[in-house]
């Protein structure tokens, strides 16, 4: 029995004196047997005849929006529960993609019949909440226990090509292994074209769940490799044939570090998903231009400028899945700077620098792609405890103020005019200079940011045009 909350109870008892039958399916059955919480709901409603008759059960309960007449789905925002309301249907495949299907309402279909569309057998499980009772004909529970990915129906899977992507997040949430039968079926759909026919929109929310909702995302992407569906998303597939120095690196290959790396990244999650795929990503991307930029010198592997140029390549990879702009912005940078907390550990520099550096990424996060990329690998000896530059680097931008910031300018255009200058293009490289000399800690108040500008436009008469003479 599946404990319900006492508004969810009222909730069904109502459409039960209605002569609905609500059956619970999908996630909130799953993740009560694998103890996640899910306040996502799909209740399948047996004995539904029509739209405008369960818009009317549902009034009592809330705002109802429609999503999509052929559908027939209600959603419902009830008592802290997203709830998605929709008759029992059927599915055939008249187009191409993951949208071409024909729906067919199916109010009198018995629940083997109706589970029998959908894609993994632990997404099978239904709950009968009014006598109580377990509905799983596909044996999901079962193979919960043995962690294994099954497909509910061969015949009907291939049907949908999105299902190959929700197998790679499925794997890495649960720590599934895929049954042969549904590994060999991922395999011939991806051959034969399925994620060509996805809208990065699609592809992206998929990553989006692998990424955020998975101790080890590596559990995905290696499956996603042993599918064939790396050279889709390349230049992931040439990580592997990308060797590292094993002094440095004994895990090996650029992939197998990376796999290590966004499994560390994903300790690091703040638990805020939006900043938290910014990290994700940049883990995964971080070192997208070993590829192109390994070389032998005298015996040893360099990758020289892999970080700034992996930039544009990663810029190329993340506009494939997705056209969010601030995302990529968070990104880049860090795979920019990732191994910058290092580099600066090592060379001891004195505070300008970090204040240089905080211009042009997040010191935090980027100490955080940097701890990941750390501990992300191999140790040949002890796995050290602390990641000594990061701890480094992060008591000296707190001390500066800039862990999550840059300094913010003392001098505005504004003062500028009080002091007597005269508005003009002048105005952006004056202001670009005293910021530069601030960075530089030539001073470290407003006024003496202001008596700087005046000492330095005095001394350079090429700033003449907008000067005016200052009051003695």
């Amino acid at each position: 029995m599946i404990p319900l909350s006492a508004p969810l109870q009222k909730l069904i008892e109502h459409l039960s004196s209605h002569s609905v039958r609500p059956i619970f399916v999908g996630g909130f059955v799953r993740d009560y047997f694998t103890g996640h919480e899910n306040i996502d709901l799909d209740i399948e409603l047996y004995g539904v005849t029509s739209l405008e008759t369960l818009e009317t059960l549902l009034k009592p309960f809330g705002k109802i929006n429609v999503v999509g007449k052929s559908f027939g789905v209600l959603k419902l925002s009830y008592n802290g529960y997203n709830i998605d309301f929709s008759p029992p249907r059927n599915e055939s495949k008249h187009g191409h993609g993951h949208k071409g299907f024909e729906i067919t309402w199916l109010s009198d279909i018995d629940y083997p019949a109706a589970a029998r569309r959908r894609d993994f057998t632990i997404n099978s499980i239904g709950y009968d909440p009014l006598n109580k009772t377990l509905l799983d004909p596909y044996g999901g529970v079962e193979d919960l226990k043995r962690k294994r990915l099954a497909c509910v129906d061969p015949a009907t899977f291939v049907d949908d090509p999105l299902r190959v992507l929700r197998a790679i997040q499925f794997a890495a949430r649960f720590e599934l292994t895929c049954d042969e039968t549904l590994l060999n079926l991922c395999r011939t759909m991806i051959s034969e074209g399925a994620l060509e026919e996805l809208p990065k929109e699609r592809i992206f929310e998929e990553f989006k769940k692998l990424l955020l909702q998975s101790d080890s995302p590596s559990i995905g992407l290696k499956l996603l490799r042993e599918m064939g569906g790396l050279p889709f998303f390349s230049p992931l597939d040439l990580l592997e044939s990308t060797p590292q120095n094993p002094d440095s690196h004994p895990e090996g290959s650029v992939w197998n570090h990376t796999l290590m790396c966004v499994d560390a990244m994903a300790s690091e999650r703040t638990g805020e998903a939006k900043h938290d795929l910014g990290l994700m990503f940049a883990a995964l991307l971080h070192d997208i231009a070993k590829p192109a930029t390994t070389i032998t010198i005298n015996g040893y592997l360099y990758s020289p400028e892999h970080a700034s140029k992996g930039v544009a390549v990663a810029r190329e990879w993340l506009w494939r899945i997705t056209e969010d702009k601030s995302l990529t912005a968070a990104v880049l940078p860090l795979i920019e700077y990732h191994g910058w907390p290092r580099k600066l550990h090592r060379l001891q520099v004195e505070d300008p620098e970090i204040l240089r550096l905080s211009t042009h990424v997040c010191i935090d996060d980027l100490i955080r792609i940097a701890r990941a990329d750390f501990f992300g690998r191999g140790f040949s000896g002890e796995k050290p405890y602390h990641f000594d530059a990061g701890e480094w680097l992060y008591e000296r931008a707190v001390s500066l103020g800039v862990l999550h910031t840059p300094p913010a300018p003392f001098v505005m255009g504004r003062d500028l005019i009080d002091i007597g200058l005269t508005p003009s293009d002048e105005f952006k490289i004056i202001l670009e200079t005293a910021y530069d000399a601030q960075l530089n800690q030539l001073f470290s108040t407003r006024s003496e940011a202001l008596d700087w500008i005046r000492n330095h436009l005095k001394s350079h008469p090429h700033f003449s045009p907008s000067f005016r003479q200052f009051p003695s």
